[in-house]
């Protein structure tokens, strides 16, 4: 099942539900079907359908597309958070919590192989944004992947966090410290204290006030130039719906955000 929001930060939210309806009606005609049950089956959706849906689309959907992208993609030079150029045609910015199992499956299936197709060639990049909806636990660990950041180790410590569905105990302090070493942090008094640190809630505050600004309610949750695509979906639904949006951007559409 996918993790939710808690009800006070779905109020938080309330002013970005029309957008939301409009997103979530754009989701069902991109990949073919609600997700939950096809992410309980590992996911069956079919990559062709996102293809056909994009070819017709109105220009007032596209507009919601690029008000998504504008509002989302930060394309920051030296951002921690982030892999591929900054002006890169194509941005995936990921809403992801460190004890979704969901999340996981996509750091180790789908991930690798967007990096190796798309990133490595240019043509996108991957933002990440610490969505925590488990509580402290998942707000420890967020805080602490940001630390890592800090030293340049976020992706070393992302992966680790996600190489198995770690839960409760898992994330408690000590325990990211072991995993921060085994990341390759150089520092570990700078990244207990950077954890700590009001900087680190002020990071993590940022990422979850855009998430429910934009009316993300479950992990993971993606956009892909400012297209929502929702769960675990295939690598084909993602390879696909990157491969449209670079298509799009190259025709002078869907290109919002370029060049911040």
């Amino acid at each position: 099942m996918p993790t939710s929001a808690s009800p006070t930060r779905k109020l938080a939210a309330i002013g970005a539900v029309v957008a939301l309806v409009v997103a979530v009606i754009a989701i069902a005609v991109a990949v073919g079907k609600a997700v939950e049950g096809g992410r309980d089956e590992g996911g069956t959706a079919a990559p062709g359908t996102a293809a056909s849906a994009q070819s017709q689309e109105d220009p007032a959907q596209q507009k919601l597309y690029d008000d998504f992208a504008r509002r989302t993609s930060r394309r920051v030079a030296g951002d921690p958070l982030a892999v591929g150029k900054p002006d890169a045609p194509v941005v995936l910015v990921e809403y992801a919590d460190y004890q979704c199992s969901f999340c996981g499956r996509f750091t180790r299936e789908t991930q690798p192989a967007l990096i190796k197709k798309f990133v490595d060639a240019g043509t996108l990049r991957i933002e990440f944004r610490n969505f925590p909806v488990f509580g402290a636990d998942s707000e420890r660990a967020a805080r602490a992947s940001w630390a890592a950041g800090r030293q340049g180790r976020f992706w070393q410590l992302h992966d680790q966090l996600y190489a198995k569905t770690r839960k409760g105990d898992a994330l408690a302090e000590d325990k990211l410290v072991d995993l921060a070493r085994a990341s390759g942090v150089p520092d570990i008094e700078k990244f207990r204290a950077d954890l700590k640190s009001p900087a680190a809630d002020q990071a993590l505050k940022k990422d979850q006030d855009e998430g429910y600004q934009l009316g993300v309610q479950s992990t993971p949750s993606f956009l892909i130039n400012g297209r929502p695509v929702a769960g675990a979906q295939p690598t084909g639904v993602f390879e696909q719906a990157i491969t449209q949006a670079a298509a799009a951007a190259k025709g002078g559409h869907g290109t919002a955000g370029a060049g911040k």
